[in-house]
């Protein structure tokens, strides 16, 4: 048994497996945690492949961590299905809906020249059996890239937080059953290229006001991420500056935020999920640093192949997970190298 989280370094599950949950999110369910995400076990350089579906593990400490399988498995047959290991598949976030007491599942597909679109499904467990319901979507006919769900504890109204393409942050409102958009929707934080784009949304709530991080659009590479607020779902978002101001490197631990999860039985306990895309670039330090800088100046266009200084293989991808504290109202990350849920006060 695992005592405490430890930020940056390999999570193994309690089988003594490497965890693949990346890009992911916890729901907790009748008391349940369940952590799920990418499964990248297979998704080695030169593979081919980008996913092995998404993977799911269960847990009542959020330390150690049972494999509960593969809960929506790759289509190997089909290529031109969206779930087919050769594509681009990210990000699957779920919810419940009440009304219709169905699991729902959205998953961001990138295909080549930058195609981001959806794919929704939906299960009576959140273990599955996953059916699709829709297959590339363009949600308000928009390439939809990362994104969050949302679902309001009051009303049970659903919300779509998402990158417009190398544009711009959209929250746009779901239809009574999750699997759509009704066409109703705003726009936030508009900005004309990559790296200044905001992308990878992750929303929660606090105190009656609504908090949305955000990183910027610089592939694997980390960057320096962000906070704003607001008192509606739509906005307007006052931008509040780095979650992280006290990382000297400007890479936000050299991690990128997923998700965000209250602990429900825990009083103000807020954690960022955060994979660690590429662990060795910390051996890289300024040069990959300096050369990252060059590349996203003002001007450059950001889609341009980037001379890579990281050895990409996210097969071997880590997790950053962090307690949020709060200065003013204002969201602050702190770098802990061991913590345990165990230290904040039960609600």
């Amino acid at each position: 048994m695992q005592q405490r989280i430890r930020p940056g370094h390999v999570w193994l599950d309690t089988e003594g497996e490497r965890i693949h949950a990346h890009g992911g999110s916890v729901l907790t369910v009748d008391g349940v945690h369940y952590w799920y995400g990418e499964n990248k076990e297979f998704s080695t350089p030169g593979s081919g492949i980008w996913h092995w579906g998404v993977r799911c593990y269960s847990s009542t400490d959020l330390i150690n961590w049972d494999d509960r399988g593969v809960i929506i498995p790759p289509d190997e047959d089909d290529e031109s299905s969206p779930l087919h290991p050769g594509q681009g598949l990210d990000r699957p976030h779920i919810i419940f809906n009440a009304e219709t007491g169905k699991f729902v599942c959205w998953v961001k597909v990138m295909t080549k020249g930058s195609v981001q679109r959806s794919t929704v499904l939906t299960a009576d467990s959140i273990l599955g059996p996953y059916e699709i319901q829709r297959t590339w979507l363009r949600p308000l006919d928009m390439s939809a890239g990362d994104f969050d769900l949302v679902v309001d504890p009051h009303d049970g109204k659903g919300y779509y937080y998402f990158e417009r393409v190398h544009s711009e942050m959209i929250c746009a409102d779901l239809t009574s059953d999750y699997t759509d958009v009704t066409g109703y929707y705003s726009t936030h934080f508009p900005q004309s290229q990559p790296p200044f784009v905001r992308e990878a949304p992750a929303h929660f709530q606090r105190g009656g006001l609504h908090y949305l991080l955000t990183s910027g659009t610089t592939g694997y590479y980390p960057n320096p991420s962000e906070s704003a607020v607001s008192r509606g779902y739509h906005g307007p978002f006052e931008v509040l500056g780095d979650l992280h101001p006290d990382d000297e490197s400007r890479t936000s631990f050299h991690s990128q935020i997923s998700s965000v999860f209250r602990h429900p039985g825990k009083k103000d306990l807020y954690i960022a999920i955060a994979d660690r895309w590429l662990p060795r670039y910390l051996e890289h330090g300024d040069r990959a640093r300096q050369a990252f800088i060059e590349h996203f100046a003002p001007g450059k266009d950001g889609d341009e192949p980037m001379e890579e200084f990281a050895y990409v293989d996210t097969s071997i991808a880590d997790y950053v997970w962090l307690p949020i504290r709060f200065e003013d109202g204002r969201p602050i990350i702190d770098w802990r190298e061991e913590w345990s849920p165990d230290e904040y006060e039960d609600a």
